[in-house]
């Protein structure tokens, strides 16, 4: 089996865009765990673009699944986490001016800092991700300093992806010589994680995946079998504005499973 994680970071940003109590990530929260929600997945930023506080605490006790709360390793982020108590914890880099989170966690530059947040997560109870690059030294820093858990940045792979299949020209038996580079890009993308997943599962950590994914380049993510959980959210709430939330998410789950089929 697979798990999906929907991550309703994007409901808070259409919400926060006019500062209105509506579309409500609590709601959508709750929607998506009666269309197959494995988990519900958000992202406490520092500068509270999307998610606040408050739907944080409002979630954690309505939730059926479990939490997967993202945040940066910061002493408020830190005693916000052991107030609220979310199943996991999932260590994210930050930074103000990104539009979103744009590489995985240095924990071989950081490493210090991360084995620290980590033993103080892992003391209250919380089980404790780190989102980092498929890259075998930081898989390694990250088994060293304690986590359980690695979430794999399939970020790189996804843009590969899409460029891929953006530049097939359907009139043409063949593609085009961008789409060619792309598709080799792609390729090599997908070879790091697969690289990584398969090293993370022999120092028996558990593998997660997010970052970029959507309808048209989950299943190779699928099909790697050291792979539990996949993070997704962008992408649904993008889908949900023309067939709906809880379309969208049952529409990626039976994906998901189909190929994970043997």
């Amino acid at each position: 089996m697979i798990e999906l994680g929907v991550n309703i970071d994007h409901i808070a940003t259409l919400r926060q865009a006019r500062r209105t109590r509506y579309p409500d990530p609590v709601l959508g929260a709750t929607l998506a765990e009666e269309a197959g929600a494995d988990l519900i997945t958000l992202h406490l930023r520092e500068d509270r673009r999307h998610i606040q506080d408050e739907d944080v605490r409002r979630l954690r006790p309505v939730l059926r699944t479990r939490m997967n709360l993202e945040m940066a390793i910061a002493p408020d982020m830190i005693a916000f986490a052991k107030a609220t108590r979310p199943q996991d914890v999932c260590l994210v880099p930050e930074r103000r001016e990104e539009l979103t989170t744009e590489g995985g966690l240095d924990v071989l530059g950081g490493f210090d800092a991360v084995r620290a947040a980590v033993a103080e997560l892992e003391a209250c109870g919380i089980r404790v991700s780190l989102f980092i690059d498929p890259d075998r030294r930081q898989v390694e820093a990250a088994h060293a300093a304690g986590a359980r858990i690695v979430e794999l940045h399939t970020g790189a792979y996804a843009e590969s992806a899409d460029e891929a299949s953006s530049g097939v020209d359907p009139g043409c038996a063949s593609p085009t010589a961008e789409a060619t580079r792309s598709a080799s890009a792609c390729a090599r993308e997908l070879d790091r994680v697969r690289v990584a997943a398969s090293r993370a599962h022999a120092l028996g950590l558990r593998v997660n995946a997010g970052h970029g994914l959507n309808i048209g380049n989950v299943e190779a993510i699928v099909r790697i079998p050291e792979i539990c959980e996949l993070n997704i959210g962008h992408a649904l709430v993008a889908d949900a504005v023309f067939v709906g939330w809880q379309v969208a998410i049952r529409r990626m789950k039976s994906l998901m499973l189909a190929a994970r089929e043997p």
